[in-house]
C-alpha cells in the first residue's frame, strides 16, 4: 500500500469536502431553518424536536447493524465502495426533499419532514460508516494514518466552514432570482448535493484500498457483532469519550446563529466570526502532523483539553464583548481540531487492537461507533437547542421574525429579547457542553491505554501473524486473540 499512500491521502481526504458541507447543512442548520425560515410555532417545534431526537437515537442504535452488513459485503468493487455510492445517492436525494416545502403546513408537514429525515439519516449513516471504514484499510502505519487523518479533517473543515460562512447569506444571494428565503435554501441544498456527489466520486474512483483479505474474510454474525463492540474495551472507552466530546461540541455549534442574532444582536457578525474560526481550525489541522513529531498523543490531548476549558470560561464571561468572543473562539476551535483528529486516530487504533485481542478484523462494525457518536451528539444537541428556544421564549420571537419582512419590526423584535432568555441560552450553549467534554476527557485519561508503545507491539504482532499465515497458506485466525484479555489492565 506504500505506493498508493499519497494518492489515497488526497483522494480519501477530498471525499470529505462535499460530505461535510452537506452534513453541516443538516446537522447544524436544520433547526435554524425550521425556526428562523419556516417559522414553526412552539407546539410544532416541540413535536419535531421530540421526533428528531427519537429518530436519531433509533438510527444510532442501527449503526452497528449497518456496520455488520458492510463487513459482510464481498464484491469486485470491495466491501466499502458499494455502500459509499448507494448511501451518497439516496442521502443526496433526501437532502433535497428535506428543504422542499411539500406544499404542506402544520402537522402534515411536520410528520412528513420527520419521516424524510429518518430515511436521510439511515442513508447517510451507510455512507459514513463505509467511508471511514476505509481508513484502517489504507495503512497500518501510525504516522501515515495521522497524515491521512489530518488531510481528511482539513478537507472536512473546508466543506463545513464553506456552509457556515454562506448559510446566513443564502437568501440575499438568491434574491436577484426572485426567490424567497425558503426557496433559496431549497436551491442551496441542490447545489450542495451535487458537490457531495462530485467529491465522493473522487474517493470512489481514486482510492486504492487493500482487498487481499476480502476473499478470505469470514462473515460476521449478529452475535459476533456484539462481541466486536463490547469485548473491545478500548473501542468502548474511545467511543464513550468521543461521544461526550461530540455532544458538547454539537450543542455549542448548534446555537451559533441564535446566539449572534439574539444575544449579540448582529446576525451578520456570525459570518465574520465563522471566518476567524475557520482560519483557526484549518491552521490547527495543518500543523497537527508537526506537533505529533514532538509530543505524544496523550500530551496533545491533555493540552487541547486545558485550552478548551479556558476557551469556554472566557466565552461564558465575555458579556458579548466581540474581542473576548473571538479570543475564546480561536482557542476553542484550534484545540477542538486537535481533539477531533486524535479521536479519529484513537478509534482507528482500536480497530487494530480489536483484531489483536479478538482475532478478527471488523472495520465497519468498529467504525459504526463514529456515526453512532455523531448521531447521539446531533440528537442531544437538537433536543437541547429546540427545548431551550421554547423554554427561554426565544422561539416566540423567532416565529414573529420569520413571518415578517419589515426590517424595523425585525430589529425591534430581536432587541426585545429578555436578558433571562439570553442567560438560559448561554448556560445551555456553554456550561452544559463543558461538563460533557470534561467528563469525556476523564474517561479517556483513566481508561484508554493504547499509546505509541503499545501500538507498536500490537502492529508487530499482527504483522507476525500475517506472515505466519502466509507461510502456512492459511487465513490468519487468532488463537491468541483471547490473549491477554488483561492487556489493558
Amino acid at each position: 500500500m506504500k505506493n498508493n499512500y499519497k494518492r489515497n491521502k488526497y483522494c480519501f481526504g477530498l471525499g470529505t469536502v462535499g460530505r461535510d458541507a452537506l452534513y453541516s447543512l443538516v446537522s447544524m442548520y436544520l433547526m435554524v431553518y425550521l425556526t428562523e425560515v419556516v417559522g414553526l410555532t412552539n407546539f410544532y417545534l416541540g413535536i419535531i424536536t421530540t421526533l428528531l431526537f427519537i429518530f436519531r437515537v433509533i438510527d444510532s442504535v442501527n449503526d452497528p447493524f449497518v456496520g455488520t452488513f458492510v463487513d459482510n459485503t464481498n464484491t469486485k468493487w470491495g466491501k466499502f465502495k458499494p455502500w459509499i455510492f448507494g448511501g451518497m445517492i439516496v442521502a443526496g436525494v433526501l437532502t433535497v426533499l428535506l428543504f422542499h416545502n411539500f406544499n404542506m403546513s402544520g402537522m402534515g408537514y411536520v410528520i412528513l419532514f420527520a419521516f424524510t429525515y429518518f430515511l436521510w439519516s439511515t442513508a447517510y449513516t451507510a455512507n459514513d460508516i463505509s467511508y471511514w471504514s476505509l481508513l484502517p484499510a489504507l495503512s497500518r502505519n501510525q504516522k501515515e494514518r495521522e497524515g491521512i487523518g489530518s488531510v481528511s479533517r482539513i478537507c472536512a473543515s473546508v466543506g463545513m466552514f464553506a456552509v457556515v460562512l454562506i448559510y446566513t447569506m443564502v437568501p440575499d444571494l438568491f434574491a436577484p432570482l426572485g426567490l424567497n428565503a425558503r426557496d433559496a435554501y431549497f436551491v442551496f441544498a441542490i447545489i450542495l448535493v451535487l458537490l457531495f456527489w462530485i467529491f465522493q466520486s473522487i474517493t470512489l474512483f481514486g482510492v486504492r484500498e487493500d482487498r487481499s483479505a476480502l476473499g478470505k474474510q469470514k462473515r460476521t454474525t449478529l452475535r459476533e457483532m456484539f462481541g466486536v463492540l463490547f469485548k473491545n474495551d478500548q473501542l468502548m472507552y474511545a467511543g464513550l469519550s468521543m461521544a461526550l466530546f461530540m455532544i458538547g461540541y454539537s450543542i455549542t455549534t448548534s446555537f451559533g446563529v441564535h446566539y449572534f442574532k439574539y444575544a449579540y444582536k448582529d446576525e451578520g457578525m456570525y459570518m465574520v466570526f465563522a471566518a476567524v474560526l475557520a482560519i483557526a481550525q484549518l491552521t490547527a489541522l495543518a500543523v497537527f502532523p508537526q506537533f505529533t513529531k514532538k509530543f505524544t498523543r496523550k500530551q496533545l490531548y491533555f493540552a487541547s483539553m486545558v485550552a478548551v476549558v479556558i476557551a469556554y470560561v472566557i466565552f461564558f464571561l465575555s458579556f458579548e464583548n466581540i474581542v473576548l468572543i473571538v479570543i475564546a473562539g480561536l482557542i476553542l476551535f484550534f484545540a477542538q481540531a486537535f481533539i477531533q483528529v486524535l479521536n479519529l486516530l484513537f478509534l482507528t487504533d482500536a480497530v487494530d487492537y480489536g483484531e489483536w485481542k479478538l482475532g478478527k478484523r471488523n472495520e465497519s462494525v468498529s467504525f459504526a461507533v463514529q456515526p453512532f457518536v455523531n448521531q447521539i451528539g446531533s440528537a442531544i444537541a437538537s433536543g437541547v437547542l429546540g427545548f431551550t428556544l421554547i423554554i427561554s421564549g426565544i422561539n416566540d420571537i423567532s416565529n414573529k421574525v420569520a413571518n415578517t419582512t419589515d426590517k424595523a419590526e425585525i430589529e425591534a423584535l430581536i432587541n426585545s429579547t429578555p436578558a433571562s432568555a439570553i442567560w438560559i441560552m448561554k448556560i445551555a450553549m456553554m456550561i452544559v457542553p463543558l461538563i460533557c467534554i470534561v467528563a469525556g476527557f476523564i474517561i479517556y485519561n483513566k481508561k484508554f491505554k493504547i499509546d505509541e508503545k503499545m501500538y507498536e507491539k500490537i502492529s508487530a504482532e499482527l504483522e507476525s501473524r500475517a506472515l505466519d499465515a502466509e507461510d502456512s497458506g492459511e487465513e490468519a485466525v487468532s488463537t491468541i486473540g483471547a490473549v491477554n484479555s488483561s492487556a489493558t489492565e
